[in-house]
């Protein structure tokens, strides 16, 4: 038996927990001893970040993937999704608009399509930052060779965000039958030694999912130290294998999210919008949980509802200029401060 109490001082002083101790914090935290979680969180995130909350402009650029994990609903078997690709111009269209509102760095995210090759990617790169000398470029685009993302990197891309999705090897290959464990863990090995800012991360509630598997996830992370971690719930789509199973929480996802806050300080971490379509407040609290990035969407209107990872999602009939005035509100309303800048990891800053 362990104290949560005495669990919570030490994660939040040494920043690191055992992963029996993790487990067992997962598994018996009390309502009352998450708010002390989210007080330290919150307390650790404006030791190293402030108030600010640093927005990315996404645009999501295709709905096309080879892969079929068995929770995404742009999974490759999924006939009923309408898909589509957006056109060098179009992608650098959305740049401008965003770089006319004031975002300094750009999220391309896409499902994994072979048609953009590093070489197509690397010349869109290129055009944004021929154009916005001062942006920051992120991409999130899948697995790659090693080569392809040393291309990308050569072209300009700044970070790279890869879920790891699952640090338990049995878990991952359930929920990704076609795919291989080893490869997913080396491709984020092989971005960091490149010298991208490097992203990761899992969904909470995932079927099968224990408090043994997310401690896991969490000494994963804290083993990696990425500069960016994402955590969201999982949100089941109907037109997948996973169709008729329940949902991850909010108040789940926050205790992560609290928690990898704790294990790595330092790093970016999004309030995603998947937090928002589960609670109308989601983001917020998120951000209240330790979170200090959010990303609005930037993809043409046309296209947005298309982009159905999971299904019930937000703003996707919001204009670009809505998506930034209506989140920026409700960080100031949450007591936060948006910040419109590059947003780099301040590790890049230090000796870590």
């Amino acid at each position: 038996m362990y104290s949560i109490d005495t669990l919570l001082e030490k994660l939040y002083i040494e920043n690191n927990l055992q992963k029996d101790e993790l487990a067992w914090l997962i598994g018996n935290i009390s309502d009352e001893e998450k708010e002390s979680l989210f007080d330290y969180a919150l307390k650790t995130r404006r030791r190293y970040y402030g108030n600010k909350v640093y927005m990315r402009g996404l645009i999501e650029f295709s709905n096309i993937c080879r892969q079929n994990c068995l929770y995404c609903g742009l999974r490759a078997s999924n006939s009923k999704v309408e898909r589509y690709r957006l056109t060098r111009e179009e992608i650098l269209d959305c740049c401008r608009e965003g770089y006319g509102l004031g975002y300094r760095t750009f999220v391309l995210q896409s499902g994994e399509d072979p048609w953009y090759t590093a070489e197509r990617l690397g010349d869109i790169i290129r055009g944004i930052k021929s154009l916005f000398p001062d942006t920051a470029v992120t991409l999130s685009i899948g697995e790659r060779s090693y080569e392809e993302y040393k291309e990308l990197l050569g072209a300009g891309a700044d970070r790279y965000l890869l879920r790891h999705e699952a640090a338990s090897r049995e878990l991952y290959e359930k929920l990704h039958p076609d795919m291989d464990f080893d490869n997913r863990i080396n491709c984020l090995k092989n971005l960091k030694s490149l010298g991208y800012q490097v992203g990761a991360g899992f969904m909470v509630g995932l079927p099968g999912q224990t408090p043994q598997h997310l401690a896991e996830d969490l000494c994963f992370l804290k083993k990696l130290e990425p500069h960016m971690i994402g955590i969201g719930p999982f949100i089941p789509h109907s037109e997948t294998p996973l169709a008729g199973e329940k949902g991850g929480t909010v108040e789940d996802t926050l205790v992560m999210l609290a928690i990898a806050r704790l294990l790595v300080p330092d790093s970016l971490m999004p309030a995603t919008t998947a937090m928002g379509s589960l609670h109308k407040k989601g983001r917020e609290l998120a951000l209240k949980a330790g979170a200090n990035v959010v990303m609005p969407n930037l993809s043409p209107v046309s296209v947005r509802a298309k982009y159905e990872i999971y299904e019930g999602k937000i703003c996707t009939g919001d204009e670009a200029a809505h998506c930034r005035h209506c989140i920026e509100g409700r960080i100031r309303s949450a007591g936060f401060e948006a910040d419109m800048g590059r947003g780099d990891s301040v590790r890049l800053n230090t000796s870590l």
